[in-house]
């Protein structure tokens, strides 16, 4: 591991210039979900910042990394490689995921594409003196980092669309168990739910990749990692970036509390630190909470898109190696993306997406006290993601379903084929429908599958009923037993996770004896306050006791 210092740390001494006025928001580093909130806000770590620049951040850096690579090895090739050995040596990387749950990486469509998941974290390390000036009380220098900022940037497999969720770094989940990679030290999983944040806190960002898979179900590929340094550093090579508010604001008040952004009504180009100050307000935008918070890092990526695109080019060759250089020391990364190259390849992938194709969301939620928890509105949008669906709605028209061709290994005798059921009717507001999976072994019995039994060891959480099997020679079976019960095929997939034919029984069969297989809503919630990456008018709403 290449990472050094406090978790979370990436990207410090760097050309930015910072100063302590203006940009500073007092800090309270809580860690006991539910308990209400003191003067100075839930955890004002308005790392918003430092993630919110993150996902189009790395696309960026990954551009211009590209450009000043070009411009250096056009001098000398053994200079150049040497640079470009320095420029890798800059990037920081943690193991992917830390947990022992693992999710299934999706099929391939019919063309052999997948989607590609990346989540990105804003660190609000304090393991530097610029990270200190730029976040904080100094109580908090050393102290265990939060995953403040925390975006799931998913990809189409046919690379037509792109869509960002956003959850809140107040959202209430349960934590896995994770290890930590440097030294061996296990974090059992959270007894009840914690703050989002603290996963990051669990051995580092591969623990924050392991909540969010254990949350939605969605294969993540990589994540990039950025602190409150590499953020000003960055917002300056960008060269200002348009954003706007409906009436003057400034983020402060009478204790002192908020970022400091000052700027007058209508649009205004933001960089560097008052970049990082538009990226964490919280006071001053709408109500004040996270969720305002995360519109407006929307906003500034959909903007930041659209000027990358308008200016794809530099021609200062002393300005791309500076760039080069600020890119790859802001990055802390997974194995997978540890070199220029790799992080270049991925810019390339990203940015075939346009504008119009972006869509930004939030992830569903309701207020638990002074924190939230997912809706099933989250869900849903969750399952979109993991079907690949785009969020615009613009996905062309999908063929109706059609039977899929017979496995090779046809199935068994009916009496012949072992099943397992289990009861994953629970879900996030509902306990398990009680004695679901014996009722649906004994269904399965009535229509001569006389091996099938239920299985209470395992109680999963499952949308939707399926199927799954092990390996090839099974499918025939598993496919049979679907069948029987009137289950679509599609519900029917491979999993290492079992050992057999295995029917869970989902959260859309809590009751009754025949099995309904429920509509396709493809639609993107409307709690998911989803904004087009091409829309140029959105200005965030100030709230009036913040407006001089």
């Amino acid at each position: 591991m290449t990472a050094t210092g406090p978790r979370g740390g990436a990207g410090v001494g760097r050309d930015a210039q910072v100063t302590r006025s203006g940009v500073q928001e007092e800090d309270r580093r809580e860690t006991v979900p539910d308990v209400p909130d003191g003067p100075d806000g839930p955890g004002v770590k308005e790392s918003g910042g430092t993630g919110g620049r993150r996902p189009r951040r790395a696309r960026r850096a990954l551009r211009w990394t590209g450009l000043a690579l070009a411009v250096v090895l056009a001098g000398t090739a053994g200079a150049g490689y040497l640079y470009y050995e320095h420029l890798n040596g800059n990037i920081q990387q943690d193991p992917l995921n830390l947990g022992d749950g693992k999710v299934a990486a999706p099929t391939p469509n019919a063309a052999g594409q997948t989607p590609l998941n990346i989540l990105v974290i804003g660190s609000d390390a304090r393991d530097s003196e610029k990270n200190q000036q730029l976040g904080g009380a100094r109580e908090t220098f050393g102290s265990t980092p939060l995953a403040d900022v925390q975006m799931l940037v998913h990809l189409s497999a046919d690379r037509s669309n792109m869509s960002v969720v956003s959850m809140p770094r107040d959202t209430l989940v349960e934590i896995p168990k994770c290890t930590d990679p440097d030294d061996g030290k296990v974090y059992p999983a959270t007894d009840g739910r914690v703050m989002t944040n603290q996963s990051l806190g669990h051995g580092g960002p591969g623990c924050t990749v392991a909540t969010w898979q254990e949350l939605t179900g969605i294969h993540i590929d990589h994540f990039v990692m950025v602190d409150f340094a590499g953020v000003v550093a960055m917002a300056d090579a960008v060269g200002g970036v348009p954003v706007c508010v409906d009436a003057d604001i400034h983020s402060r008040d009478g204790e002192g509390h908020g970022s400091g952004l000052k700027l007058e009504k209508g649009t205004h180009p933001v960089k560097g630190e008052q970049a990082l100050q538009w990226l964490r307000t919280r006071y001053g935008f709408e109500d004040g909470s996270d969720l305002a918070r995360a519109k407006a890092q929307h906003m500034y990526l959909n903007s930041m898109v659209r000027v990358l695109r308008e200016n794809a080019t530099l021609s200062n060759p002393n300005k791309l190696r500076r760039l080069a250089e600020e890119a790859t020391s802001a990055l802390t990364v997974d194995p997978g993306l540890d070199s220029v190259k790799k992080l270049y390849d991925l810019s390339d992938e990203l940015r075939r997406v346009k504008p119009e194709r972006i869509t930004m969301t939030t992830m569903p939620n309701r207020y638990v006290g002074a924190r939230v928890e997912p809706t099933e509105d989250a869900e849903q949008l969750f399952r979109l993601v993991r079907e690949d669906i785009a969020l615009d709605g613009k996905d062309a028209k999908k063929k109706p379903e059609s039977e899929p061709e017979e496995p090779d290994d046809p199935a068994a005798p009916d009496d012949e084929i072992a099943v397992q059921v289990r009861n994953g009717t629970r879900t996030d507001r509902l306990g398990a429908a009680g004695g679901r999976a014996n009722t649906v072994a004994g269904l399965l019995v009535e229509r001569g599958f006389t091996r099938a039994v239920a299985d209470p060891s395992v109680l999963p959480n499952e949308e939707r009923t399926l199927v799954r099997y092990p390996s090839a020679d099974l499918e025939g079976d598993a496919r049979r037993v679907a069948k029987s019960l009137g289950i679509p095929a599609s519900s029917v997939e491979r999993s290492t996770d079992v050992s057999g034919v295995t029917l869970v029984v989902g959260a859309d069969w809590r009751e009754g004896g025949a099995y309904e297989a429920p509509e396709s809503d493809d639609r993107t919630p409307e709690s998911a306050e989803a904004l087009n990456g091409a829309d140029e008018s959105a200005c965030m709403k100030v709230d009036p006791a913040f407006s001089p």
